[in-house]
Order: structure tokens, then C-alpha cells, then sequence
């Protein structure tokens, strides 16, 4: 330890392990293959079964527009891409798992993660079609209308091609997202013009970049924690839920995430270390400017997705830790976040001239209950039992205050964490991520990718097995929950269920082949653990 309670920090990755052995890079090849060889099956499959636009440019590509034509096969190969991908996805975390005595390196993790990702770069959107919401709001916005005010059909016309795409649901709604997001799109709305296949690149060219920014920022983050950078990649960056559904499916939550990351990268940069029970150290050089910088990057994030203002206040708890760990210290650093964020928002919402009207906005998405919310369904049962009780259908209420009462509790949650993080109970780093976890989960429509806020950042920190499983487990099963067009096939429910079946049979006979050339990736993995060789954390805050 130096001077004034400042950890040196590890230039290689924690723990010390050793990279893998000949036979475990053999079997990483494979796996790296067998989710390329996924990831290529997914894209030809969304051809056919992604949610693709109304006027479908791949309808006038000779051979490729075949699998419009044959929409059953189409989901059974977009289903065998999907489950080859979760299982090369669950290989790999084999050979990225803390406490091996051998494990993937961060290169190793990172040249796999970029072979599967590239397959999905100019296919159709897949797994919903919320990117056309995105274009159409954008255009409300070049062309001068108020995004906050005007759903697409109002704003654009019925007939226009931007409404075209969006789903019903939310033709008739205002934009739930921030002004700086819908400032970007409607810069590229100025180069796609009307040709919305073009804009659903440019929208997938922003979610890369919000990508680009997470995979930058967590094996930095990892370091500072004791986790391997490996690990944090394969957990975080390499999950199936981040390829389908920030890459492949161009969620904003891309770019939400991605700068909410890269603003406490930014801010823990020159951040000083302190341990509990240390003086508290001088001021550096430089300090206070890369705080400033970091409150500002996740202040812009917040401005695309608001839940990253969570991000600032667990952030203030890392600086107050970092001073004299009094209350008098949170509260200055609660005051510094706060600024930021309150000349951030208004510099944004004049700069773009949407103002403030994204706040009236953020309860759109509640409009739609998901099945997968815990809340919703419970709303749901409640109502049925009115319902047979004789009390009569009373389920939108019950969704209405079961809604407040999840905000209430994932608030709560959040003011134990903060509280907690700040008596150094825990990382704040952990407290965000199950902050953010506490509202998604606790929300009427939540959905898979939401849980993205909640696992990306414990990846970075968080090095327990009992995590890493759940975590697993959790991504694994989401990941195959949502039929890759985004709809459910109304009246003609069978295809998903004859493209499944379909799917299984392939992808066990690939399997087979697998065991066949590398036994070794289908045996139970052995405990390597060596004592002390696990990663542990280098940093107080």
C-alpha cells in the first residue's frame, strides 16, 4: 500500500492464474466455432423470422429472400442458432469461471465475443420491434413535432412508413425515452431519410457504439475489484441476452448502459482508494475533474434511459467514501450529483429544444403488462379471483397499486443499499446492480434485456459463485423465452412449436458431434480451485 491509503492496482488479471492448457484451447476453439456456426444460423433465420420491416428489403435479394417465403423453417433455424449460442455461451463460462488454476484470458474472451457478434450486425431486427418505435420517434423529432406530446400515428400519419412499423401497441403513445436519444436518431433520420431499412442500421450503429462503450468499460471496472477481466466480458458482454437482444434486437439500453459504465470507469479513474479506518487522504491532481467528467457521462445516460440516474447516487457513495466517510461528506458529494445532473438535463433539454416533457413520458411503458413481471401476473391473479369471487374484474387496479408498491420497494431496497454501501457494507458497485435489478424486476412491463442493467454491473464486481450461477442460470433461460420475430404468431401459434421441436432435434445431433471431437466440454468441469487463487478485490470503493 502507498502513501495516503492508495492501493496499487494489478497489472495483470486478478488471482494469478494460468492461461489454458493445449486441450482446454482446443475446446475454446470449438466452442468459439460452434457459436459462430449459431450466430450465422441466427442471422440467416431472422431473413425469415425477425421482425422485419413492412416494405422488406431482402424480398428483392435473389435466394436470401426464400426465407421469407418459408416462415416455419425460418424460426427453426433462428431456434438452433439461438439454443448452439447459449450452449458455445455456457462452454465458454467453463474456461472464464474465478478459481480455475487455468482460465481465459481477456483476449481469448474478447476474440470470441467479436467472431459471434459480427453475424448479427446488418440482419433484420430480431426479438421485438421496439427499433421502429425509435425511428418513428426520431422523425417526430427532425420533423419538429413534439415526441412527448404525438404518438407516431398522430404525429406522422397512419399511412406514413415510419408507423408503418411500429406495433400497435404504441402507434398512439409518446416517447418514454430521453431528448438526447431521440436527438441522435433524428440526426441519422437526416441520413436515412425515409428508407427505414437503413434506419434500422443506423439505430443498430448506436446501439454498437453503447456496445463498444461496455465492453470498454468492464474488464477496467473488473480490475479494480478483484474480478478477471475474462470473467467480466464473459458474463457481461459475451451473455446471450446482450446479443440478442442490444445487439441483434437494437435496444437503446445499448447506449443506456454502455455510458452509465463508462461514466464510473471515468470517475473512479483518478479516485483514490481508501480503506475503512484510513485518514483520508489529499487531493490529487486531477481528481475532482474526472469526478465531474463521470457524474457528466452518467448524467448523459440517464438522458437515454433514466434508470441510470441510479448510477449517481451509489457513485456519491464512492466519493464520500473516498473523504472522510462522515455524513456531512455524503451529502456533498449528494450535492455535487446533483448539480451535474441538474445542469446535464437542462443543458439536453435545451440544446435539443425537446425540453422536459420526457418526464410526464417515463410511465408509457406501464400501459403494457408483460408476462414475465412478477407483478403483472400477480395483478393478474388477483383480478381472476375477484372474478370468481363475485367482486368483478377489478385487475387493472390491482396492477395499478401493485406497480406503486414495487416502485415503493425497489425504492426502499435502493435507500438500504446507498445507506449500507456507505457504512462500507458493500461495494456501491453492488448496490447499483441490485438496485437496478430491484426496479426491473418489480416493473408491470418488464422485459429479458432490462435485467441487463442489473447483471452487467455485478459482472464487474461481483465474484461470488452463488452470483455467477443464479446469474447463469437466470440469462440462459431468458435468453430462449422470447421467439425471435418478436410476436407470438397469433393464429398460427403451431409454427413456434413445430420450429422448437425442430430446433432441439438439430441442436442435440450437434451436440453429439461435439462430444464426439471434444468430450471434455460436456464432462461435469472438475474444482481446480487452488487456495488463494481466487480474485480478490483491490479496491475500497
Amino acid at each position: 500500500m502507498g502513501k495516503g491509503g492508495i492501493k496499487a492496482r494489478p497489472s495483470a488479471d486478478p488471482g494469478g492464474m494460468d492461461p489454458l492448457d493445449a486441450e482446454e484451447t482446443r475446446a475454446l476453439a470449438v466452442t468459439r466455432r460452434f457459436g459462430i456456426v449459431g450466430a450465422l444460423l441466427l442471422a440467416f433465420g431472422s431473413l425469415g423470422a425477425g421482425a422485419a420491416p413492412i416494405i422488406n428489403p431482402v424480398l428483392e435479394i435473389p435466394v436470401l429472400r426464400l426465407f421469407t417465403r418459408i416462415p416455419t423453417v425460418s424460426v427453426a433455424i433462428a431456434f438452433t442458432g439461438m439454443g448452439m449460442m447459449v450452449l458455445a455461451w455456457l462452454w465458454l463460462g467453463r474456461f472464464a469461471r474465478p478459481g480455475r488454476d487455468r482460465i481465459a484470458s481477456q483476449g481469448q474472451v474478447l476474440r470470441t465475443l467479436v467472431t459471434w457478434t459480427l453475424p448479427l450486425l446488418v440482419i433484420p431486427p430480431l426479438f421485438s420491434r421496439d427499433v421502429y418505435s425509435y425511428l418513428a420517434q426520431s422523425e417526430i423529432v427532425r420533423r419538429g413535432f413534439d415526441p412527448y406530446a404525438l404518438g407516431p400515428a398522430e404525429a406522422l400519419g397512419v399511412a406514413d412508413p415510419f408507423t408503418a412499423g411500429v406495433s400497435n401497441m404504441w402507434r398512439d403513445t409518446p416517447a418514454p425515452y430521453g431528448p438526447l436519444f431521440l436527438e441522435i436518431g433524428s440526426w441519422l433520420g437526416g441520413i436515412g431519410g425515409t428508407n427505414v431499412a437503413v434506419g434500422v442500421l443506423l439505430q443498430r450503429l448506436v446501439a454498437l457504439a453503447g456496445f463498444g462503450l461496455i465492453v470498454w468499460a468492464l474488464p477496467r471496472l473488473a480490475r479494480r475489484y478483484g474480478v478477471a477481466p475474462g470473467t467480466a466480458l464473459w458474463l457481461g458482454a459475451a451473455n446471450p441476452l446482450v446479443l440478442f437482444h442490444l445487439v441483434a434486437g437494437a435496444h437503446n439500453e445499448a447506449l443506456g448502459i454502455g455510458l452509465m459504465l463508462a461514466g464510473l470507469e471515468l470517475g473512479m479513474r483518478r479516485l483514490t482508494v481508501r480503506v475503512k479506518g484510513e485518514p483520508s487522504p489529499p487531493w490529487r491532481r486531477g481528481e475532482i475533474v474526472f469526478i465531474v467528467l463521470g457524474a457528466v457521462v452518467i448524467s448523459l445516460a440517464a438522458m437515454v434511459k433514466i434508470h441510470a440516474i441510479v448510477a449517481l447516487g451509489f457513485f456519491g457513495v464512492m466519493i464520500a467514501r473516498r473523504a472522510r466517510g462522515r455524513f456531512t461528506d455524503l451529502a456533498a458529494a449528494a450535492a455535487l450529483m446533483l448539480v451535474v445532473f441538474v445542469a446535464v438535463t437542462l443543458a439536453v433539454g435545451f440544446g435539443t429544444g425537446l425540453g422536459f416533457g420526457w418526464i410526464g413520458a417515463l410511465e408509457t411503458p406501464s400501459k403494457v403488462w408483460s408476462w414475465l413481471s412478477p407483478v403483472a401476473e400477480l395483478g393478474q391473479l388477483g383480478g381472476i379471483l375477484g372474478v370468481v369471487l363475485g367482486l368483478g374484474n377489478h385487475t387493472g387496479s390491482i396492477i395499478t397499486i401493485l406497480g406503486l408498491l414495487g416502485y415503493g420497494v425497489a425504492g426502499a431496497v435502493t435507500l438500504k443499499f446507498l445507506w449500507d454501501s456507505f457504512h462500507w457494507r458493500y461495494r456501491p458497485i453492488i448496490g447499483l446492480g441490485v438496485s437496478l435489478g430491484a426496479f426491473m424486476m418489480l416493473h408491470v412491463s418488464m422485459q429479458p434485456w432490462w435485467l441487463l442493467w442489473a447483471v452487467i454491473p455485478l459482472a464487474a464486481a461481483a465474484g461470488t459463485s452463488r452470483f455467477r450461477n443464479a446469474a447463469t442460470a437466470v440469462s440462459a433461460a431468458l435468453a430462449l423465452l422470447i421467439p425471435p420475430t418478436g410476436s407470438p404468431f397469433d393464429n398460427r401459434s403451431y409454427i413456434l412449436h413445430q420450429a422448437f421441436v425442430a430446433a432441439l432435434i438439430v441442436v442435440a445431433l450437434m451436440v453429439l458431434i461435439v462430444w464426439r471431437r471434444t468430450p471434455m466440454l460436456l464432462r461435469r468441469p472438475g474444482n481446480t480451485v487452488r487456495p488463494g487463487r481466487a480474485g480478490r478485490p483491490t479496491a475500497g470503493s
